[in-house]
């Protein structure tokens, strides 16, 4: 998990069918997207027993950004409209979604409104704000640690 999200306090806990969570010192309530007094620190986050996972809201006042491939995985390996994706992508962390068949793709840059891309198979969407999205903190293969500028290829998707 990159130390740049970890220091935000943007993180909420999740259900399983991903509904977000506030965590409180004394009980859990539903989160929002869009009001930061819902968000918690990482390390609260984290030692949180509240639902299922964890989720990290993107909001506008940073330039963190997540491009979510749905149904990007057959048997561990990238479909091909994946692949041809994955690979113009500068080193930036990659995790593998909660459903074991997606990947989330970390990094900085500018959407404004989300986008959700249907070409043939591929199934993608990018946001930057006013949108949470699941944490698994399951790297894919060797994802570094670390967020690179994805502003290129946010710009060739959209």
């Amino acid at each position: 998990m990159p130390a740049a999200m970890q220091r935000q306090r943007q993180w909420v806990r999740r259900t399983a069918s991903k509904v977000p969570l506030a965590v409180g010192a004394d009980k859990v309530t539903p989160a929002s997207s869009t009001d930061p007094s819902t968000w918690a620190t990482y390390a609260t986050a984290k030692r949180s027993s509240a639902g299922t996972g964890l989720g990290f809201v993107l909001s506008s006042v940073d330039r963190f950004v997540c491009i979510d491939l749905d149904h990007a995985l057959l048997d561990g390996g990238l479909r091909e409209w994946a692949r041809d994706l994955v690979n113009r992508l500068p080193d930036t962390y990659i995790e593998v979604s909660p459903s074991g068949t997606g990947l989330h793709i970390w990094g900085y840059g500018t959407v404004g409104r989300g986008r959700r891309i249907r070409r043939g198979e591929a199934a993608v969407e990018v946001y930057d704000r006013s949108r949470y999205i699941t944490v698994t903190r399951a790297p894919f293969k060797n994802a570094p640690s670390k967020l690179a500028d994805l502003s290129k290829v946010i710009a060739d998707l959209v």
